[in-house]
């Protein structure tokens, strides 16, 4: 479902941040993407507020947040229509190129299981799996 479904609006500030994720291909922080949009689009955007945005678009399902890099990633299903799962990140530690997958719920429901009887409670099953990518391997 798109924002404007849920009562929630994508201001001219909110376009700005998340165009600037699809257009820079790769992950970016907040401060790297406040230079983005000055650099490219030549609309500053302080970095503060890039965060607030941030945390929108996630909500939204329109971003993702790689916990390892503190970096963002627009999502690659957010066309797709489909229902969102958990995300697995491929990332190439050679080119930070970055492939998204979905996880099968079931591997997930394993590993919660593994992890409660290691006495333990999963906050987040995102996975980030860093790799080198067939271009960096060759």
């Amino acid at each position: 479902m798109r924002p404007e479904a849920r009562g929630k609006r994508l201001t001219p500030q909110r376009k700005l941040v998340l165009r600037a994720l699809v257009q820079a291909n790769k992950a970016l922080s907040a401060y790297e993407l406040s230079d983005y949009c000055d650099k490219h689009f030549a609309e500053r955007i302080q970095a503060m507020s890039v965060y607030r945005i941030l945390d929108f678009l996630e909500e939204e399902h329109l971003a993702h947040k790689l916990n390892v890099s503190n970096k963002y990633v627009v999502c690659s299903h957010i066309l797709d229509g489909h229902e969102h799962g958990i995300p697995q990140f491929l990332i190439c530690s050679k080119c930070n190129k970055i492939s998204e997958r979905i996880i099968d719920p079931t591997t997930i429901t394993d590993l919660q299981l593994h992890a409660q009887q290691a006495g333990f409670n999963v906050v987040s099953p995102q996975f980030e799996i860093n790799c080198v990518c067939n271009q960096c391997a060759d």
